[in-house]
């Protein structure tokens, strides 16, 4: 990153111009996720880190946020360029009480930056456990600029203290180190301001999904298209007593555009999931899974809520269906018991496993989550889409692909049962089965986002239920907006 920036010097880029580019863009950020001005606490440190988060404050103040600094250092001790913008805002507010704060409360970590290295010390230590405290105490929404303070960003080590960040806005190029298992809980979700002129020509190949780059994969329908170009999908979920895996799966591929959806069920199910699925869904009953091969469809989404019982036939029909498939939940248990399958399946498999799950079909023997990845891709010819925190999307000859979208609230019941109806629908609109997966996993953290900065839900009451209800946001979302 450094070699990058004195490049782009050295081809008449300033620091100058690339600060106000850099804290424009954070700027902007934190105006999509809260559009509504509130409170804002910049922790300023003395370099150029610290420089990014007061233009930043610069550009938040004229759209009416409230703005304090907390800077621990003296005038003399800053960065020339931070000086300068610091200057800029000594007028602004001090010693605002934080108890009497109604609205959001930002925290905006400007301390360290790439250049740091080592444990923080002294003021610095400090700080970062008074910036943890009021979002601990006080319900704070810590924002951390180019990476928190506190994580090494080449090979995320986090130091006691570091930053505890929900969203980390980090400029030019993500660093490898927030990708690091040990970074997802203190970096939270992940966003990037590209910055003019810098470009790389080595470094590492992963890719971060972003709102910029998957934007093409979703075209503008053309007015005169039918139901039959949005795909016939086949869904083979539910059983007793797990039959709402089944209407979230069905439910979502309708909401994520799915043309004509068919939910198969046995016997026992049929009358019950007739009755209380959408009504969009038609609701098939089988005698058996295989009996779906004989329907016309473009792709099947094979698993939630199934159970064990019917784990041989579900095992031949991944293997034999000659179509995409999605492959979640009891399908991939079933496929646990002979993985082998996977090697000469008729037709593309998209797999979507939660660590549980993958660790059944393939285990990490302490492998970090990405090499745990992409050894199973390499093993495997199908397309992986390892579920968490920072979701992984993995294939054979590409590079691995970093979901950036979501936040805790996800962490309840049916979320992967939604997932897997949208990456059928998907699927069904003609996506290879890795632009299914990667449209997929961020249009369903967007559409939680959504749902949590909109205040329809907390991070506590998020539902799968509300995800779904939030989808078109998040397709109008990817059109529109930029992290």
């Amino acid at each position: 990153m450094k070699e990058a920036e004195q490049a782009s010097f050295s081809r008449g880029d300033t620091p100058e111009g690339l600060m106000e580019i850099a804290g424009e863009g954070i700027a902007r950020c934190i105006r999509q996720f809260f559009p509504n001005p509130g409170t804002l606490l910049v922790y300023c440190g003395k370099g150029h880190n610290g420089g990014d988060a007061l233009v930043a404050a610069r550009h938040l103040l004229s759209f009416g946020w409230r703005v304090q600094i907390q800077c621990p250092f003296s005038p003399e001790e800053l960065a020339p360029l931070t000086f300068r913008h610091f200057k800029l805002l000594e007028d602004i507010e001090f010693g605002i009480d934080l108890s009497q704060v109604r609205g959001m409360l930002l925290i905006l970590d400007g301390l360290l930056g790439i250049g740091a290295t080592g444990t923080p010390r002294g003021v610095v230590a400090d700080q970062i456990a008074g910036m943890n405290l009021i979002r601990r105490e006080q319900g704070g929404f810590t924002v951390a600029v180019d990476l928190p303070s506190g994580l090494d960003a080449t090979t995320g080590s986090v130091a006691k203290p570091c930053v505890q960040a929900d969203l980390t806005v980090t400029l030019g190029a993500v660093k490898t180190g927030l990708v690091a298992d040990s970074a997802t809980a203190v970096a939270g979700r992940l966003a990037l301001v590209p910055l003019p002129g810098i470009s790389f020509t080595e470094g590492d190949p992963a890719l971060l999904s972003t709102a910029h780059e998957l934007r093409s994969l979703l075209p503008v329908r053309d007015f005169d298209t039918h139901k039959g170009d949005y795909g016939r999908i086949g869904i083979v979920a539910g059983s007793p007593g797990f039959i709402g895996a089944a209407r979230l799966c069905s439910a979502a591929a309708v909401h994520a555009g799915g043309g004509l959806v068919t939910l198969y069920t046995t016997a026992e199910c049929h009358d019950l999931l007739a009755s209380t699925c959408i009504p969009e869904v038609m609701v098939s009953k089988v005698d058996s899974y295989g009996e779906v091969l004989r329907e016309r469809h473009d792709v099947l989404a094979i698993g939630p809520g199934l159970g064990r019982e019917h784990d041989r036939e579900i095992r031949e029909l991944v293997s034999i269906a000659p179509i995409p498939c999605v492959v979640d939940a009891d399908a991939l248990n079933a496929v646990a018991f002979d993985p082998s399958l996977l090697g000469a399946c008729a037709g593309p498999r998209l797999l979507t496993p939660h660590p549980g799950e993958m660790e059944r079909l393939f285990p990490q023997a302490a492998r970090m989550r990405r090499e745990w990845a992409v050894d199973f891709a390499k093993h495997y010819p199908v397309t992986l889409l390892l579920k968490g925190a920072r979701t992984i999307i993995a294939q054979e000859g590409y590079p691995p692909v970093f979901n950036q979208t979501g936040n805790p609230g996800m962490g309840s019941g049916g979320m992967g049962d939604v997932l897997t109806g949208v990456c059928a629908a998907l699927l069904g609109a003609g996506k290879s089965p890795r632009d299914a997966a990667l449209l997929g996993a961020w249009l369903c953290g967007r559409a939680a986002e959504i749902a949590v900065f909109n205040g329809v839900d907390s991070q506590e009451s998020l539902t799968a239920t509300s995800v779904i209800a939030h989808l078109g946001d998040a397709f109008s979302s990817l059109r529109e907006d930029e992290y």
